[in-house]
């Protein structure tokens, strides 16, 4: 299947990865790695975030809680991949995708919209990171490599529905469709506007 209009029909996404990222990617793997490594410590982060400020959502405390081990697993797969090849986990780079959404959130008035957006948000990296681990998995020239990837793309996607299926339990569907289809439009222009670069996972 063409990868544009599978990435549209799975994940939602208007607008797949430019193709040249990945063999960017391919002759920056120490760099991709240490920014995949810093990306699934911050998911993590993040999940225990919303994990202590909504304890009172039972569900979200239940769901997240095994997320946090998951991400913080894959944190390590990434870090002895890294050693395994000699290779030196870098310093944390300014993630200028996140912070781009992270403007996009609201930040004032009703409650309920600040935390669909908090999860729309986890929800919308879920799905790119899917979509790029994807590109790795089909891309690059090693196939130890493409197998690693495979299996991270795998888990992502889980995690993408996961937090739209959190959202649907909170708060009407209908609201959680029109907001994400908003989220999908933004980050289009996003990523069109980002510059390629090898040494991002976004």
């Amino acid at each position: 299947m063409d990868i544009s209009q599978d990435t549209k029909n799975i994940l939602g996404l208007q607008l797949p990865t430019d193709p040249r990222w990945v063999d960017l990617a391919s002759i920056s793997l120490e760099d991709i790695l240490t920014d995949h490594a810093y990306c699934e410590q911050k998911a993590a982060n993040t999940c225990i975030s919303l994990i202590t400020k909504y304890s009172d959502k039972d569900d979200l405390v239940n769901e997240l809680s095994p997320i946090v081990t998951e991400e913080w697993g894959h944190f390590r797969l990434v870090l002895a991949e890294l050693r395994k090849r000699n290779l030196q986990l870098g310093k944390q780079r300014k993630d200028e995708y996140v912070n781009k959404l992270l403007a996009f959130q609201k930040k004032g008035g009703n409650p309920e919209e600040r935390f669909l957006d908090l999860l729309l948000t986890m929800a919308l990296i879920e799905a790119r990171s899917c979509e790029r681990f994807k590109r790795l998995s089909e891309g690059l020239a090693d196939e130890y490599m493409r197998n690693f990837y495979r299996k991270f793309m795998e888990s992502e996607a889980g995690h993408y529905t996961l937090f739209i299926t959190l959202a649907e339990t909170y708060i009407a569907k209908e609201r959680v469709r029109v907001r994400w289809k908003e989220w999908l439009a933004y980050e289009a222009g996003v990523i069109q506007n980002l510059e390629v670069r090898g040494d991002r996972v976004h």
